[in-house]
């Protein structure tokens, strides 16, 4: 069997390498390497959700382990919920953005710091992908408590927080939860926000009426622009199946690449911070570092991988960290990623600053045009990686190998990484305020990956 564990969290097809077995001994397993303690569990949508979540419940509880049940919940909410509880852990069950056939298991630590192959899941693998018994961490016979499941209200109040005491403006916003796990928790802080929502696909549905919700797919990018302009919104907002992510659309309708919003956003923590670290991911990144150094902030590069940002926040004590995947980390939020912070971080700006969206992104996607993620499916990763380095190295760029290969040239640059997990490369290219000069080399260098 192929092991469904990757680089920081767990994810597989359903049933052949995820099933209800697996989740109790994935339980089993977390428990004898955390030892007696507690460890919060919550799940999406998904269909088969619920059941792998409790398995994995299961195996804890048999392991002597108390559990602290989330319910239908974002992982943002298990990551809040750990921290506020002082548990061992914290587990959720989900696929987020993968196929419908996949589910899997994001794991944190005790305060939400991220779980890594070094720390937990290493070892966990090891354990369930033998065939030996899972030690018990408490005698025969001792099982575990399950405790009632936990309230949302301390989550919801700690939201509110980003946005309280502000003067916020009443806007129409268009809320597209691509039916996954954002619905009720946007009900919830409905009450308290003077903002009109337009709500579509809202309501949790573990058919996927919709297919996955992924609004970084460009095929699952028009429904929502679409509705903004038909309601003349004044913003527009998607969710991705566990709500990690939001992705943001201006009243025009158009779609706003998560990079720039990196930049925004770390501007507005460092007005409360200044002078604090900032971390962005190398994929994209000319239009942060300016920003955060005009803020007065210190922009640090970070390795892609949820995991690699929370480890780094905590080490840095940055105050914010944004990759262009539209995972946003908080300082104030267990250093965790919040897709509910975001927009929420996001309506307050554009109070204060009395603009739309619109006219601030312009400004920056002029600056800094880019091409977005382009993901190439090849026979040989390696071979072609090193056949666009070889191409431009003649061009003595600055050569950078944080995560992938990176080249700065004086007007434009990129980023070319291969996939953990499938044949692919992705390539990410800006330019300085050059659209020309950026659709150029793009087909250039999708000249010399797809010669392969």
């Amino acid at each position: 069997m192929t092991s469904p564990f990757k680089a920081y969290d767990v994810r597989g097809e359903i049933p052949g390498e995820i099933n209800a077995s697996f989740a109790y001994r994935f339980g089993q397993a977390a428990a004898a390497h955390l030892g007696p303690g507690r460890v919060v569990v919550g799940h999406d949508m998904r269909q088969d959700s619920p059941a792998l979540a409790a398995a994995l419940m299961q195996g804890l509880l048999d392991s002597g382990v108390d559990v602290l049940p989330v319910g239908l919940c974002g992982t943002e909410e298990v990551y809040f919920h750990t921290a506020d509880t002082d548990a061992s852990a914290g587990l959720m069950v989900t696929a987020s953005h993968n196929p419908e056939s996949y589910n899997g298991f994001k794991m944190v630590l005790a305060g939400a710091a991220a779980a890594t192959r070094e720390n937990a899941l290493g070892a966990i693998e090891k354990m369930v992908m033998s065939d030996a018994a899972i030690p018990r961490v408490r005698a025969y016979g001792s099982r575990g408590r399950l405790a009632p499941q936990l309230a949302r209200r301390p989550y919801i109040e700690r939201l509110l927080c980003q946005v309280i005491g502000l003067n916020l403006r009443p806007m129409k916003i268009v809320c597209n939860a691509g039916n996954g796990c954002a619905g009720p928790t946007l009900d919830l802080l409905e009450e308290h926000l003077p903002f009109e929502f337009i709500k579509i696909d809202h309501d949790p549905d573990p058919t996927l009426p919709n297919g996955v919700p992924n609004p970084l797919l460009l095929e699952k990018r028009a429904r929502t622009g679409e509705a903004v302009i038909a309601h003349e919104a004044d913003l527009g907002i998607a969710w991705d199946g566990d709500f990690d992510r939001c992705f943001l659309y201006d009243r025009n309708g158009r779609f706003i690449e998560g990079y720039y919003l990196v930049g925004f956003l770390a501007q507005a923590m460092l007005r409360a911070s200044p002078g604090a670290t900032v971390l962005y991911d190398p994929r994209l990144t000319w239009n942060t570092i300016e920003m955060v150094e005009q803020a007065g902030g210190v922009a640090k590069v970070c390795q892609t991988g949820h995991a690699f940002f929370k480890d780094k926040m905590r080490r840095e004590d940055a105050v914010y960290g944004g990759e262009m995947s539209a995972h946003n980390y908080f300082r104030n939020f267990s250093y965790c990623d919040s897709g509910m912070l975001t927009w929420l971080a996001v309506a307050a700006e554009l109070s204060r600053r009395e603009t739309t969206l619109a006219e601030l992104m312009g400004e920056r996607i002029a600056a800094f045009p880019c091409s977005g993620e382009i993901n190439f499916t090849v026979a040989d990763a390696e071979t072609a990686q090193k056949r666009v380095a070889t191409y431009f190295a003649r061009e003595n760029p600055n050569v950078e190998f944080v995560d992938g290969l990176s080249m700065e040239f004086d007007d434009w640059r990129f980023n070319l990484r291969r996939s953990n997990t499938e044949p692919l490369l992705r390539l990410n290219v800006e330019t300085r305020a050059d659209r020309p000069l950026l659709d150029a080399r793009v087909g250039e260098i999708s000249g010399l990956i797809r010669t392969d």
